[in-house]
Order: C-alpha cells, then sequence, then structure tokens
C-alpha cells in the first residue's frame, strides 16, 4: 500500500513540480492521519525529494536537447560564430584603415 501511495503521488502531482515544501507538507499530513509511521513518513519524504530533484535533472537535459535541437533546425550562427565575423571585420577595417594612410602619403 505505501509503495501504491509512492507512485500514485508520484504520477499524479508530476514529482518534477514538486517543491521540498509541498512533499514535506503532503508526509506531515500522512502521518498525522495515522496512515504512515514517522519513520515510514521520513523515508516517504526523502525518496519523493530525490525523485523529485532527478525529475527536474531530468525535464532540464530534455528541455536543453530540445532547445539545442530547435536552434540547430534554425541555422542560427552561434556566439563564437558571431565573434569570429566581428574580429574578420576588425581586421578588414584597421587594414582599410592601415591602406588609406598608406594611400595619404
Amino acid at each position: 500500500m505505501k509503495e501504491f501511495m509512492k507512485n500514485v503521488v508520484c504520477a499524479g502531482l508530476g514529482a518534477a513540480f514538486l517543491t521540498k515544501e509541498k512533499i514535506e507538507e503532503l508526509s506531515g499530513d500522512l502521518i498525522e492521519k495515522g496512515k504512515m509511521s514517522q519513520e515510514e513518513g521520513k523515508q516517504f519524504l526523502d525518496e519523493l525529494i530525490n525523485k523529485s530533484e532527478k525529475a527536474k535533472e531530468q525535464l532540464e537535459l530534455w528541455l536543453n536537447r530540445q532547445v539545442e535541437e530547435k536552434i540547430g533546425r534554425l541555422n542560427l550562427a552561434t556566439k563564437d560564430e558571431v565573434e569570429e565575423l566581428r574580429n574578420q571585420l576588425k581586421a578588414l577595417q584597421e587594414k582599410d584603415t592601415a591602406k588609406e594612410q598608406v594611400d595619404e602619403q
């Protein structure tokens, strides 16, 4: 029954979005209602916090991959590519300025 409750809570509430405070509140409510002992409540709390953290990490990794994929499809210039173009432009401007100075003499 305890395992079933954990699975229901994780699935039903979306463990990735549970805050530590909400998990503690839920655990406290279950202990208060006599659904589990203090020790079971502590284990339940620890497991839900761990699952929540793992789910958040997985969600973040997935989101990062999705964003990178979408940006890749747009074929946008990266920060490094833009910086390289700036450097090339600056070098050309300096070369042009130097040539103008030689021409003026």
